[in-house]
């Protein structure tokens, strides 16, 4: 199974406050979006965050897809 072949994730997107090295959840939630692809990210499953531009990303490819596009929408 990969990325893309997750199953959907029950329950409500969170918000969260990214910070260096861990989050804050700010509404709880199951899960929150990848700011480039909108795949739902489990919070256990978040690794990959920005704390300048406060968005989640579902893998190391997703940061790259961001940091080549430059600054946010």
């Amino acid at each position: 199974m990969n990325i893309s072949d997750r199953p959907p994730v029950p329950g409500s997107e969170a918000a969260l406050d990214y910070g260096h090295g861990e989050f804050r959840v700010v509404r709880p939630g199951a899960f929150v979006r990848c700011a480039v692809t909108g795949v739902p990210i489990r919070l256990e499953e978040l690794r990959y965050w920005s704390v300048d531009w406060q968005e989640a990303y579902a893998s190391p490819e997703a940061v790259q897809l961001r940091l080549r596009r430059g600054a946010r929408p």
